[in-house]
């Protein structure tokens, strides 16, 4: 009950306040498809969907809110909150290509002691499909590799075994 109270209590702030911007990171939690003899748990949840929808329905007299929603998994959704009037636009930001995983990686090695000679490219090509974030952890855990072995510089086979361990990767 207290995840719905503060829906309802995050909308009524929203209007006090408008113009205003509700911004919902991965509303997935809440909003994925609704399925029947759920668990209590799981009926709380329903619960706040209901109440996210009813506040959504409302919301056609306060033209200085907007409701941002985010997700990585729309496949998820319920279709109820994804009909016209309760979410109007859907942007999408898929996961950069490989030119961009390269870019990516040069710019998250840039102050990397790196060995002469890395291929960037080559470490691009084995984590397709991986986000911005997951190619920053693929950096991150190759330059750990060289510390834990005391190396000044971090090598090819270090970003191999950082591919290899990466959650996007494995």
């Amino acid at each position: 009950m207290y995840e719905v109270l503060q829906v309802r209590e995050l909308f009524v702030m929203a209007r006090e306040h408008a113009p205003s911007i509700i911004f919902m990171d991965e509303i997935d939690s809440i909003g994925s498809s609704r399925v029947e003899g759920s668990s209590g748990g799981d009926s709380e949840v329903q619960r706040t969907m209901l109440e996210l929808l009813n506040q959504l329905d409302g919301f056609e007299a306060t033209k200085n809110i907007k409701v941002i929603m985010a997700t990585n998994r729309i496949d998820i959704l319920d279709p109820a909150l994804l009909r016209p009037g309760r979410i109007d636009r859907k942007i999408e930001f898929p996961a950069p290509d490989e030119k961009a995983r390269a870019d990516i990686l040069k710019i998250h090695s840039r102050k990397m002691n790196l060995m002469r000679g890395i291929n960037m490219k080559k470490i691009a090509e084995a984590i397709p499909g991986a986000s911005g974030a997951e190619v920053k952890a693929v950096c991150t855990e190759a330059g750990m590799f060289a510390l834990r072995e005391r190396r000044i510089h971090v090598t090819q086979e270090d970003f191999e075994m950082a591919v290899g361990k990466a959650s996007c990767c494995s």
